[in-house]
């Protein structure tokens, strides 16, 4: 019933009045981009920014197309092509495969070991030596952001099938070259990257139901609802606003991308980078999202 209800609203919004989409700065708020930009410039971070309305009449953008390290957005991407893959019947949701921690680097094949330590990866960390359906790992990989079940899932679709599946989305500057923790790639600059701007396009595909189809945006809608670090965008909303987002963050990076399910609908896309403390790092994000909510929900 939420699922249904939240489609109806996103529908009725980007049903609504035919006047051609404005220019990406235009917002009727002309003080949005001010207040925002005063806001970063308080902070002392590097931030990209990018919005848009569901119906296309709103929208801004700061920095949209700066690479940044992707961190666990590329997880976006990944979900995608898993889908994609699904769809197109070279595998099944609900096929089970061997979990196991044995990696392939992208500098020369060699193999790789996660640390199986980490929280987020328990519930497939338990798996090992077993199977685990892609289902199970693409929830993981979500919600808490499990990049045991990451890498996984990269071994088996491929990375260069997630960045032409991107790319053929035009979003482009997504570049996923890897999975997590190739110490051999990391150490020659091969990171994954990502722009304001490609997350912005992703999250809007999910959002419309146009990445792979309707049924696999709304699943993949779902898993990225049930989301479980809400200290950024989430932080920002009123209380009980429904989102389907996915954060990211390592060192001085703190990420997060979001489809808003708000009385008028958004997607919304904050990258920093640059900040010691995540704590501050994630008020940044929910102060910047406080902005637009306010401004582009003001009349509803």
């Amino acid at each position: 019933m939420l699922q249904r209800s939240l489609r109806f609203a996103v529908a009725l919004a980007m049903l609504a009045a035919g006047a051609a989409p404005v220019a990406a700065s235009d917002t009727p708020d002309g003080e949005l981009r001010p207040r925002i930009e005063s806001l970063i410039r308080k902070s002392g971070a590097d931030v990209a920014v990018a919005y848009r309305t569901l119906d296309g009449r709103e929208a801004m953008l700061i920095q949209p197309d700066v690479d940044f390290h992707a961190a666990s957005t590329m997880k976006v991407a990944v979900l995608v092509e898993l889908y994609r893959q699904a769809r197109a019947g070279r595998l099944a949701l609900d096929d089970e495969i061997p979990v196991v921690n044995e990696f392939h680097s992208i500098v020369d094949g060699s193999t790789f070991r996660l640390d199986t330590r980490d929280l987020s990866d328990a519930a497939v960390v338990r798996h090992l030596g077993g199977r685990l359906s892609y289902r199970a790992l693409a929830e993981s990989m979500i919600t808490v952001s499990s990049n045991f079940a990451t890498n996984l899932i990269i071994e088996r679709i491929g990375a260069k099938n997630v960045q032409a599946t991107v790319e053929a989305m035009g979003a482009g500057g997504m570049r996923v070259l890897r999975g997590v923790e190739d110490n051999k790639a990391y150490e020659k600059g091969l990171n994954n990257i990502a722009t304001a701007r490609a997350l912005l396009t992703l999250m809007e595909a999910i959002a419309k139901g146009t990445a792979v189809d309707q049924a696999a945006s709304d699943e993949m809608a779902a898993i990225l609802r049930r989301q479980t670090v809400n200290d950024r965008i989430p932080a920002g909303l009123p209380p009980g606003t429904a989102v389907a987002h996915k954060t990211g963050e390592i060192t001085r990076v703190r990420h997060d991308a979001a489809i808003v399910y708000a009385p008028r609908p958004f997607v919304l896309v904050i990258l920093i980078r640059g900040l010691d403390d995540g704590k501050k790092a994630a008020a940044l994000a929910a102060g910047i999202t406080r902005l637009i909510y306010d401004a582009s929900n003001r009349s509803h």
